[in-house]
């Protein structure tokens, strides 16, 4: 089984919403790369048991985020702030080059901390 590295991104938004034992055994998969067995012998169940737990957690995972579409927003919104802090910073170096006033100075750092403060949220 391959592991699907997206997982991650969705347990943070909707993780919650998820059974304690569901949580769990994504936790034990993907975080703590436990194998199916491993975590089978852990919590004294079969390894189809876990397998069949994993997929249906990853199934209502990826069908929360197809309905509510919270992750790829946020990755969208993430990228958007690259783009932001990006141009500030090419208008904060043509300032320098053709004229430096001091106010375009003070909104591009302005723009660029908001930015990157919003990407660290």
């Amino acid at each position: 089984m391959a592991k699907d590295f997206s997982i991650a991104l969705l347990m943070d938004f909707y993780g919650d919403l998820l059974t304690e034992k569901q949580r769990e055994f994504l936790e034990y998969y993907y975080n703590d790369d436990l194998s199916l067995a491993e975590i089978a012998i852990n919590e004294g169940i079969t390894r189809q048991g876990v397998r069949d737990a994993i997929k249906r957690a990853e199934r209502q995972l990826f069908s929360m985020e197809e309905r509510l579409n919270l992750a790829a927003r946020f990755e969208e919104m993430k990228t958007g702030l690259e783009d932001i802090i990006t141009c500030a910073g090419t208008v904060h170096e043509q300032n320098k080059r053709c004229g430096l006033s001091r106010e375009i100075n003070e909104a591009a750092a302005k723009i660029s901390a908001t930015a990157e403060r919003l990407i660290n949220v």
